[in-house]
């Protein structure tokens, strides 16, 4: 059993809901990325999502994308975020890893050498948000081959040929973008939300995460009624940005602790 089917599992025995919090690698500081890993872990977070930084993030509003400049700036590139991940996974062995981005930085890594290497990092599962899935056969088989599960997003717009096709390819959980629009947008509607899970859920056997538009406890909790998971990034790297080095890992703590709180309540 995969981390990510364990992590689930264990959360489902225990009636509760897994929290995923989403970071940019790299920012707010290039050597803060495994601290901030840790630090969320042992504050409650269930699975990491690490955003790869591309130029281009097509899906992200403007705070990720201020985020992953910031990111290149420094350096960052893919290379570096396996590192992280590798030196994340020599202190924790337990809470999944996903990463998240584009194809770009995949495809000039070389896809078979990517899959590889995050492999032995201790990568747990990716998500592509440019490789749909009618054109991810190969991609998602490789990683399968490499016990990583490869993670789609549905969108409201999703047909039920497009769940159908996730469902067949994806593993771990998908993940439901919660409106029509970019990261960090400010209209969630949880009454759609509960409309749309149980319809993904008809197609679907992997739990159900729902992101974009989750921005406090309070938010979390309610799509967590209806969502096994819920996924939180522009609310938490914009309370990042202006951190200080010395305090960028207690304030990541000191949020995903809130969350999970309202989660458990």
């Amino acid at each position: 059993m995969s981390r990510i089917a364990h992590c689930f599992a264990q959360l489902s025995a225990s009636g509760r809901k897994a929290l995923i919090p989403y970071i940019t690698a790299g920012d707010p500081y290039l050597d803060a990325t495994t601290e901030l890993m840790l630090a969320m872990a042992d504050a409650g977070a269930d699975v990491i999502e690490l955003g790869v930084p591309f130029s281009d993030p097509m899906a992200d509003g403007p705070v990720i994308q201020r985020a992953s400049e910031r990111a290149l700036a420094r350096g960052m590139n893919l290379s570096l975020v396996l590192e992280q991940v590798k030196q994340f996974r020599q202190r924790n062995t337990h809470t999944p890893v996903v990463l998240m981005g584009y194809a770009n930085p995949v495809e000039c890594y070389g896809v078979a050498a990517f899959a590889r290497d995050a492999q032995a990092c201790g990568v747990d599962g990716v998500l592509i948000v440019d490789y749909p899935p009618e054109e991810c056969e190969g991609f998602a088989s490789l990683l399968r081959d490499h016990e990583m599960d490869p993670i789609f997003l549905l969108a409201p717009t999703s047909s039920d040929a497009r769940i159908q096709q996730a469902a067949r390819l994806g593993s771990g959980y998908v993940y439901y973008v919660s409106l029509k629009g970019v990261t960090g947008a400010a209209h969630l509607d949880t009454d759609a939300v509960a409309q749309a899970v149980p319809r993904i859920k008809a197609h679907v056997s992997v739990p159900v995460g729902v992101g974009f538009g989750i921005r406090d406890g309070a938010t979390a909790a309610a799509v967590a009624r209806h969502a096994d998971a819920v996924v939180i990034g522009s609310a938490l790297v914009q309370r990042l940005e202006s951190q200080t080095r010395d305090n960028v890992a207690q304030e990541a703590a000191a949020f995903i602790r809130d969350v999970r709180a309202a989660l458990d309540a």
